[in-house]
């Protein structure tokens, strides 16, 4: 209880770092025109996370396209892995939220441009930097080129939501936590159930393509070897 007496603390006061960052990056708000107060709510509060989602979308896609279906399934279970990471980070915020009870920075402390109305719940964790970071580092495990995008993306995205007024800065760095240790640490369970089920997945008919599309090298291979092996049958039936 005494942890959560200092954070408490830690939000009402204006003396400390935590609330004279939350003012600074809030302040550049005001100085703003309306209309990138608009697009930053917008791309706070919706954007990024949609910009995520189809991140997620573009991995799965280009993983899909090696040359054995293991490789494929274990490519395909490490993204598959990314969102699902962010749905149970998100669970597991929700006591975190309750027992924490952190009122909204705007609650405590007057002068800020809040740009989203209707938050009206508790500040500490933040959900959406729990949900944009634990997709950037599942992606990160899966590719690492499109992790570090998605690792881009949850740090613009934390600063967006104090930008906008309604975290304080330690709720972000809280989310970015939360959401990276639920997609590290689970990562080799979920590696390990996923990958056989992509796996089946992939050797299904109508369902390969969901994990499997062979490479234009090896389709090209399997293309050449095809009529050899038609040739080979053809003169051993002739002779």
């Amino acid at each position: 209880m005494a942890g959560l007496a200092g954070l408490s603390a830690l939000g009402a006061s204006g003396s400390n770092p935590d609330v004279g960052l939350l003012y600074d990056i809030n302040g550049l708000a005001k100085d703003a025109p309306g209309w990138v107060d608009s697009t930053m709510a917008f791309v706070g509060e919706y954007g990024l996370l949609l910009a995520l989602v189809l991140l997620t979308l573009w991995c799965w896609w280009g993983v899909r396209k090696q040359d054995s279906l293991d490789d494929a399934a274990s490519s395909v279970a490490s993204v598959v892995w990314a969102p699902l990471a962010a749905g149970i980070a998100v669970l597991v915020n929700v006591p975190i939220r309750s027992f924490v009870e952190r009122p909204r920075p705007f609650t405590d402390h007057d002068g800020l441009d809040v740009l989203v109305s209707g938050k009206s719940d508790f500040s500490f964790v933040s959900d959406h930097a729990t949900l944009a970071m634990a997709i950037g580092a599942g992606l990160f495990v899966a590719h690492r080129k499109f992790g570090l995008i998605g690792l881009g993306l949850a740090v613009l995205e934390g600063f967006c939501r104090v930008f906008m007024g309604v975290h304080y800065p330690t709720d972000v760095i809280g989310g970015f936590a939360l959401g990276t240790a639920v997609a590290l640490l689970l990562s080799p369970l979920a590696s390990a159930l996923l990958t056989p089920l992509a796996r089946a997945v992939g050797r299904t008919t109508r369902l390969r393509w969901l994990v499997w599309s062979p490479s234009a090298a090896s389709s090209a291979r399997e293309t050449v070897e095809i009529p050899e092996a038609r040739e080979s049958e053809e003169r051993d039936l002739a002779a």
